[in-house]
């Protein structure tokens, strides 16, 4: 590991920290916006650090509202997510600085990851505590925000300068 991308690791898991205080329901922040950028910058497994640590922030602050088993399993889907986003992007771009194809696939995919399937996962442990009805509430919610997060994840990436984007990491 390099002093740079500790650095940037670091910058981004308190920038979800900023992000963990803009809720819109419950858990559910913009705290997942940098860990997204981290994926695009750092590769999958600084991404998928940076999304796990920034779900248990915004747990953290929110005081668990789901119980803690429940965020344990949202941040190993955050994790999920943010490297299945990456390694998407990379695969599809491969050596564009900037693809909007790739964009456009892994951003699709980072939203059906962290909204249906991460209901999904959760089903066993969230059926009893929410109900179904709660369970269809989340759906638009959860799905929305992690489309605004990877849409702003998406935007600050692109208007990077090409200096910072060279220490996005080959895999």
């Amino acid at each position: 590991m390099k002093t740079k991308e500790i650095v940037l690791t670091s910058l981004f898991i308190a920038l979800s920290f900023i992000g963990a205080n803009i809720k819109v329901m419950g858990s559910i922040a913009f705290d997942s916006m940098p860990g997204f950028l981290g994926a695009l910058l750092l590769g999958p497994a600084y991404g998928a650090f940076i999304g796990m640590m920034g779900h248990l922030l915004t747990a953290l602050l929110s005081g668990f509202p789901l119980s803690f088993p429940v965020h344990i399993v949202i941040m190993i889907d955050m994790a999920a997510t943010m490297a299945i986003f990456s390694l998407v992007y990379r695969k599809v771009a491969e050596d564009e600085e900037f693809s909007l194809k790739a964009i456009t696939l892994a951003g699709v995919l980072g939203v059906i990851m962290n909204g249906p399937v991460s209901l999904l996962m959760l089903t066993p442990l969230l059926l009893p505590l929410i109900g179904l009805a709660g369970m269809i509430a989340y759906l638009p919610v959860l799905s929305g925000i992690a489309a605004l997060n990877i849409a702003l994840a998406c935007l600050v990436y692109k208007l990077l300068p090409n200096r910072i984007k060279k220490v996005r990491k080959k895999i």
